[in-house]
């Protein structure tokens, strides 16, 4: 696994884990089974018939990769007395995608939502049910404090805007110009922030991207947004200080790339900020 975002989920008193990196968000069954009842194991779930053929199933549509040979081997063989498979000989056999056994820090058995809330289905009904609902808020919690950073950051950029466009009106554009040249003139200095931090003017990205909506801005990432509203402020300073625009322009593009990199250098606090996920290194 690549980068991983951590949560917890509290389903009927039980933290349960949620992993979640490119390939979607797995749920610890090891922390699931904490809410059974009497002795119960993964690898007891994993001998039942119905398990394995919705195993089967979901990776039929989700892995390309899926070894069907062994998997008809294994289906063959539940039911027997003699049959017991583990999950790493499950996904060591079939190359499953669904299913992990992982060590380490975060070390147990997950499994994609997916099937997570098929397992919970073993805990008990009431459980599965109160599993999706944690799950499903969770998601929602995520959605809007994203919402909610990249809007504030939106709002920062805009503020940041009139504090630059008001530089440009002070210094950059002559007296008695008329409202075309000075329109040029802002939209030459909003392109000098756009090449600085997206490497492209407003017009070249709408050239690249016909079928998006609004502008690169409206597009871009949190961090962008951040960065974007910084230089705003940082260029009408130097426009204060009568830099030319091309020593602006280089100035303020190595500010940008620095201020990228610290910003994904510190992802984890960053996230930890906007709602208590962090990143690590899996």
């Amino acid at each position: 696994m690549k980068k991983l975002a951590k949560t917890t989920l509290e389903v009927k008193g039980t933290a349960i884990t949620v992993l979640s990196d490119s390939h979607g968000d797995f749920i610890s069954l090891t922390d699931m089974i904490k809410a059974k009842d009497g002795d119960f194991f993964i690898s007891d779930w994993l001998r039942n018939r119905n398990t394995v053929e919705f195993l089967g199933i979901w990776e039929s549509v989700h892995n390309p990769s899926f070894n069907y040979g062994e998997f008809a081997i294994i289906k063959s063989q539940v039911g027997l007395n003699s049959y017991k498979i583990s999950v790493k000989e499950w996904v060591e056999k079939t190359g499953a995608i669904g299913l992990r056994a992982t060590a380490g820090r975060y070390g147990g058995t997950y499994a994609h939502r997916d099937i997570a809330f098929e397992f919970g289905m073993w805990i008990s009904p009431e459980f599965k049910i109160y599993l999706i609902k944690e799950f499903q808020r969770l998601k929602e919690d995520e959605s809007r404090r994203l919402s909610l950073a990249w809007n504030l950051n939106r709002t920062l950029s805009k503020l940041n805007y009139r504090i630059h466009t008001d530089a440009v009106k002070t210094h950059l554009i002559p007296p008695e110009v008329t409202p075309a040249q000075a329109a040029l003139t802002y939209a030459t200095e909003a392109d000098l922030l756009n090449v600085a931090l997206f490497g492209q003017t407003a017009r070249q990205w709408r050239d690249a991207n016909p079928s998006l909506d609004g502008n690169m801005r409206d597009h871009a990432s949190i961090e962008q947004l951040l960065v974007l509203a910084n230089l705003e402020g940082l260029n009408a300073e130097f426009i204060h200080m009568q830099l030319p625009q091309g020593e602006r322009l280089t100035k303020l593009n190595a500010i940008a790339i620095r201020q990228m990199k610290t910003l994904a250098a510190n992802a984890n606090r960053l996230l930890e900020a906007a709602g208590g996920r962090t990143n690590d290194e899996g």
